[in-house]
């Protein structure tokens, strides 16, 4: 009796597994959405003159900015005013030429509003509009694909990271070997200063240590910390790994290390200063069963061939 338990058992686990195996190959997309020219709802729209932008088209052009920020934002009527304050505050300051694109994620509140309100003041201001939300990775992507920065510094419109903490991340750069491929600098709360501030309820803290166990496992075990949304980007290589992204919801931060490793991108970690701050439209619960589905698929589309990286874009421009 025991013995036909055990086979019921393993043919059940074979069942199943083959089931995922099936549902994480037949349900990939083929090429990122990004660039699926049928899909009319996922055009973004340049809010200045209300014309579509071409990515593929932007993402060839040569850099105009030696810095260009990108904001992903969904909802953040609220949050984005003090964002902003601080990055133009800190931006100002600076000796080089930069540009902040807020990509508003399909908001239903008054984000666009926002965005133009602070364009009219300031001419170093874009905002990009998408139809339909599409997730913080497709935002971010967009806005990568349409910068024209030298630099790419991606930063939550939330402000939780402090804006001049940019200074750290250049000043790793400058401790990396000259490589054509460029190079990605990861805002870290994994390892804090000492004078650093992480406050981040118990509850969230439990699912994120889950989150990155199961990320060490599956995806990238160097990274500690791949989700703090502040992360720069030399030009060649945030549009390559963007590019080349599928993810477009919370995960897509993994897939594009992911995606980085497999393409001998650099990839270090800096320590910021973080805090949370109230008003996340993330549902944790949700949120968890979304990410551990992706962490799952990501991992089983490249091993099976269903999605693949492609090392150079001129390769199918």
């Amino acid at each position: 009796m025991m013995l036909l338990v055990l086979i019921a058992a393993f043919i059940c686990f074979i069942i199943l597994l083959g089931i995922i195996l099936a549902a994480a190959y037949f349900t990939a997309s083929e090429y990122p959405n990004a660039f699926q020219k049928h899909k009319d709802d996922l055009k973004p729209i340049d809010i200045l003159n209300n014309k579509e932008i071409n990515l593929l088209e932007s993402s060839r052009l040569a850099p105009l900015v030696d810095l260009s920020v990108v904001v992903p934002a969904y909802n953040e009527a609220k949050r984005l005013p003090a964002m902003l304050e601080e990055a133009i505050a800190y931006l100002e300051m600076q000796t080089y030429s930069y540009e902040i694109i807020i990509v508003d994620d399909g908001s239903r509140d008054e984000t666009v509003h926002i965005g133009q309100t602070y364009r009219k003041r300031n001419d170093n201001i874009r905002v990009i509009s998408l139809p339909v939300n599409r997730g913080k990775g497709g935002a971010v992507r967009v806005g990568i694909l349409a910068s024209s920065g030298n630099r790419l510094l991606m930063v939550d419109a939330d402000g939780a990271t402090r804006f001049s903490d940019l200074a750290k991340l250049e000043d790793r750069v400058k401790e990396l070997p000259s490589d054509k491929q460029g190079y990605i600098i990861c805002g870290s709360r994994a390892h804090l200063e000492d004078d650093s501030v992480a406050t981040r309820s118990y509850f969230r803290s439990l699912l994120m240590f889950g989150f990155h166990f199961l990320v060490g496992i599956l995806c990238v075990p160097a990274i500690r910390d791949t989700q703090c949304g502040f992360k720069l980007f030399s030009r060649a290589a945030g549009l390559l790994c963007f590019y080349n992204l599928h993810i477009e919801r919370w995960a897509f931060d993994v897939e594009l290390l992911l995606i980085a490793r497999k393409l001998s991108i650099p990839v270090v970690e800096q320590a910021v200063n973080w805090t949370e701050i109230e008003g996340s439209k993330l549902d944790p619960v949700f949120a968890a069963l979304q990410m551990g589905r992706d962490l799952l698929f990501i991992r089983l589309r490249y091993l099976l061939g269903a999605w693949s990286i492609v090392p150079s874009r001129n390769k199918t421009e």
